[in-house]
């Protein structure tokens, strides 16, 4: 007799299996963010932050330094990225000099990515600092010293390096990519517009050209050439040395590494990061490492300025400081019109707010919302004076914006300007034909009823869209020639697109004066005839406590937990990448700079 066998189906094997794993992961999760929440919810937010005696401020700048910071993580990758912003790291060695507990700042620069402008204002922090008699010791530690890392350091009392770190130090180039060819390839044909004269707007040449314009290389190499010579004045400041001397060590190629630094003069010393420890504990005499009092910068700056942001809110700030950073548009991320707007309209309303510093790091975007954020900031400054602070780029519709402020002040490296309007229309209909065998046809009422980019603008509509970009054009030029008090043929001139540096901006009459956001601050202050400051920073300082937790999980090494980024394409491939998607946000006349700083 044949025993039967009684099978059992997939489905009953899977679904409970699948259901248990399913609640298990869910289980698990929840475990581990009420963990992570529990930590959260114990790091003490109350009382005032304060530091041990004799403690020394470990300043790591060791990532982006944008205007305002954020801490964040990828839960894609678990990746964690970090972003200082420059009002509190200027906040923090404000708030150092006066502070008794301490005695001086551990500057240590590895992979810092900022503007020139940026740069300059952390360089005057360190430098203000140092006179009030406490000790900067500057240490480059990367496999790189790049020259925005030389040129912070450079301004500390003591500065030391790797002994095996390379050191650029070549000069200062810039290297626009074009895609032309990419675009022939994919049978894409970019439409171009152009405000009528406006040469030097070289946004679009990547576009249809292969290499610069004459009027693009003529304005890239005034550019570089003076941002060159002021870095080159700044650093010969702090490092005793000439101007002059510092261009041979480029011209020769005499710096390639730290030991070659250290003979030039440009460093101290070639030494180890323990020896630069050693070196600590005898400046405030501990014998021994293990008892230094390092306390993180970074942690230090951004408890003090919240506390005081706290403070100020409930005790009648007398200053607005309107931060705004990144492309221009009407929503989403970067400088919106939606978020702007609404803060100018918020502080012109408060009667507590007697001036608004308003500053402004962009290199443009959509002409509509630099519109809109041009009419709030003039209808303020109507009813309390603005003062702009510009950033490392307030160019095109960053100036835009700026151009009827009462005061403009930036920093001589601050890249400015760019008074033009474009377009770019692409014609995709051959490329759609070509490669995947797609074709269209239409119906319409009228003649221009279908204007999409399947088909190319006929010299009719082109003339149409051209007139439209001149009038944006000319209205630009309009407001500047009213809100800096110049002359329609004065503004002709400096206008086309141009770009200037800070510096060559005050100059022709775009700029009033020279320097940073603590200067234009104090001006502010001044003319409101305000004696006791109490500066309110919008958008308002949050305390983040998660970025807290992320940044203390990162800062120990015995923490046990990894945190890794995912695989990363190849930067080249990226930065070709990222041109091309910028194309998407090419909705409507566009106010932009006419180039992407790469500098190399």
């Amino acid at each position: 007799m044949t025993e039967s066998v009684k099978k059992i189906s997939f489905g009953r094997i899977f679904w409970p299996t699948f259901l248990a794993a399913l609640v298990v992961s869910i289980l698990g999760l929840f475990i581990w963010l009420m963990v992570i929440f529990g930590i959260i919810g114990s790091l003490d937010s109350t009382g005032v932050y304060t530091v041990k005696n004799n403690s020394i401020l470990h300043m790591r700048l060791d990532g982006e330094i944008g205007e305002r910071g954020k801490t964040k993580l990828d839960p894609m990758n678990f990746m964690v990225s970090k972003k200082i912003g420059l009002s509190e790291i200027l906040y923090g060695l404000k708030t150092a000099e006066a502070d008794e507990k301490i005695k001086g700042v551990f500057l240590e620069l590895e992979n810092v990515s900022c503007g020139l402008s940026t740069a300059g204002e952390i360089r005057n922090a360190i430098n203000d600092f140092e006179k009030s008699g406490k000790f900067v010791v500057a240490y480059n530690s990367g496999e790189v010293v790049t020259r925005t890392e030389y040129y912070i350091s450079s301004a500390a009392n003591e500065l030391y390096g790797f002994p095996n770190s390379n050191v650029t130090f070549l000069g200062l180039g810039s290297e626009l990519m074009f895609l032309k060819g990419t675009l022939d390839k994919m049978d894409v044909e970019m439409q171009i517009i152009r405000g009528s004269n406006n040469d030097f707007k070289s946004a679009v040449e990547p576009y249809f050209l292969e290499s610069m314009s004459d009027s693009s290389r003529l304005q890239m190499t005034t550019l570089v050439d003076n941002l060159w010579s002021d870095m080159r004045e700044d650093i010969a400041v702090d490092r005793s040395l000439t101007p002059e001397f510092l261009d041979s060590i480029a011209e020769n190629a005499l710096v390639i590494d730290v030991t070659d630094a250290v003979e030039q003069n440009l460093m101290d010393k070639a030494i180890y990061r323990d020896e630069v420890l050693d070196m600590l504990a005898e400046k405030v005499q501990e014998k021994n490492v293990e008892d230094l009092k390092m306390t993180e910068f970074s942690k230090y700056a951004k408890k003090k300025f919240y506390q005081n942001q706290v403070l100020t809110e409930n005790n009648n700030p007398n200053i607005a400081v309107i931060l705004a950073e990144g492309g221009v548009s009407t929503s989403g991320d970067g400088l919106t019109s939606d978020e702007i707007c609404k803060l100018f309209r918020e502080v012109r309303n408060d009667k507590t707010i007697k001036t608004v510093v308003f500053r402004v790091n962009s290199p443009g975007g959509s002409a509509l919302a630099s519109d809109q954020i041009w009419r709030e900031v003039e209808l303020t400054n109507k009813k309390k004076k603005v003062i702009v602070s510009m950033g490392d780029v307030a160019a095109s519709g960053g100036y835009y914006v700026a151009a009827s402020a009462h005061k403009i002040f930036a920093e001589p490296t601050t890249i400015t300007g760019s008074i033009g309007v474009f377009g770019v229309i692409p014609y995709t209909g051959k490329m759609l034909e070509n490669k995947l065998g797609v074709t269209f046809d239409r119906v319409a009422t009228n003649k221009h009823a279908v204007m999409t980019t399947n088909r190319k603008l006929d010299d009719e509509e082109m003339l149409m869209i051209q007139d439209n970009v001149d009038e944006i054009y000319s209205e630009f030029k309009a407001l500047v020639a009213k809100g800096r008090k110049l002359s329609p043929e004065q503004v002709e001139v400096i206008a086309r697109g141009r770009v200037w540096t800070g510096r060559d901006a005050q100059k022709i009459g775009l700029v009033d004066e020279l320097g940073g956001i603590t200067e234009a601050i104090d001006y502010a202050s001044k003319e409101a005839n305000i004696e006791e400051k109490k500066i309110l920073f919008y958008p308002a300082v949050k305390e983040d406590k998660l970025g807290e937790l992320l940044e203390e999980i990162e800062n120990q090494s015995n923490a046990g937990i990894s945190i890794q980024s995912s695989p990363q394409l190849p930067k080249e491939l990226l930065k070709t990448y990222d041109k091309l998607k910028t194309l998407e946000n090419y909705t409507g006349i566009q106010m932009r700079m006419p180039f992407d700083i790469n500098f190399l």
